[in-house]
């Protein structure tokens, strides 16, 4: 039995996950309070359901703190539990609630809705780390799709190597493990021709591969993977996400990702994602 656990900030997209695993086949159950998981699990579990999918977060109050010790109690019954943490920066949350006029799941009447999220960050603080996460800001929903659908298909036996491109003028991704800034290096924005294309492209390689700081700062980030990769293992991580910034998330941070991830494939299971590409 697989049973695949969303959880994370109000407005950072749950339901939109939980819709993907719905037609991914999987028995869903929404808003359920944390303390009823263990319940629901066994109930289904004897009604002969295989794949199941549920959302639990701040509603279910202060039993979300229970998560962490019912998810332990649940995998020793043989079932495999996957968690998915969906975040998104404050401004990013308080503006989706604005736009849609809902009322957060927190306001109380005296909380500001910036106040509501920032007190939600913090109930939800003792489960941040128990998952793979997610950071949807100015994330398009074809793009979460995409890579939840990916989420779902990994050999959750192995470790998974993330490689992730972003923009520094974007922010910082909440989901990074490892950040590196490359915004030392040639920049192709600057080349008319350049401009509009994407680190995948033949003339923008042709471009950084020309510079030897480039091949330099390749080397010294796959260095320091290989160095600590083995590290996290020991630790029991599930995933390693590896963030590379430049300024846009266009040129260099794209390139660089898809070389490191074109080494690491060979040795571990790797995915990709370009945040300014999405």
């Amino acid at each position: 039995m697989q049973l695949f656990l969303i959880s994370g900030l109000s407005g950072s997209g749950k339901s939109v996950a939980l819709r993907i695993l719905e037609d991914s086949s999987y028995y869903c159950v929404d808003n359920l309070p944390a303390d009823l998981l263990t319940s629901l699990v066994k109930h289904l579990k004897q009604a002969g359901y295989n794949n199941i999918a549920v959302s639990i977060d701040v509603r279910s109050a202060n039993s979300v703190q229970l998560l962490p010790k019912l998810l332990e109690q649940i995998k020793q019954q043989g079932i495999d539990v996957h968690v998915l943490f969906l975040d998104a920066h404050a401004d990013i949350l308080v503006k989706r609630f604005s736009e849609t006029r809902r009322m957060h799941p927190l306001n109380d009447g005296i909380r500001t809705l910036p106040e509501c999220v920032q007190y939600e960050r913090e109930l939800l603080s003792e489960i941040y780390d128990i998952g793979h996460h997610i950071d949807t800001t100015e994330l398009k929903a074809n793009a979460l799709r995409l890579w939840i659908q990916q989420f779902i298909k990994l050999d959750r036996a192995r470790l998974t190597l993330l490689f992730e491109s972003f923009g520094f003028k974007h922010g910082l991704p909440l989901d990074a493990d490892l950040v590196f800034d490359v915004r030392c290096l040639p920049n192709p924005h600057y080349d008319p021709e350049l401009r509009p294309l994407t680190g995948r492209d033949e003339a923008v390689i042709h471009f950084l591969e020309n510079n030897a700081s480039v091949f330099d700062m390749f080397n010294d980030i796959r260095q320091f993977v290989e160095r600590w990769l083995p590290s996290f293992v020991t630790d029991n991580r599930s995933y390693l996400t590896v963030a590379i910034g430049c300024t846009g998330g266009q040129h260099r941070s794209v390139y660089l990702t898809e070389k490191l991830a074109q080494h690491f494939e060979q040795q571990q299971q790797v995915l990709v994602r370009h945040r300014g590409l999405a």
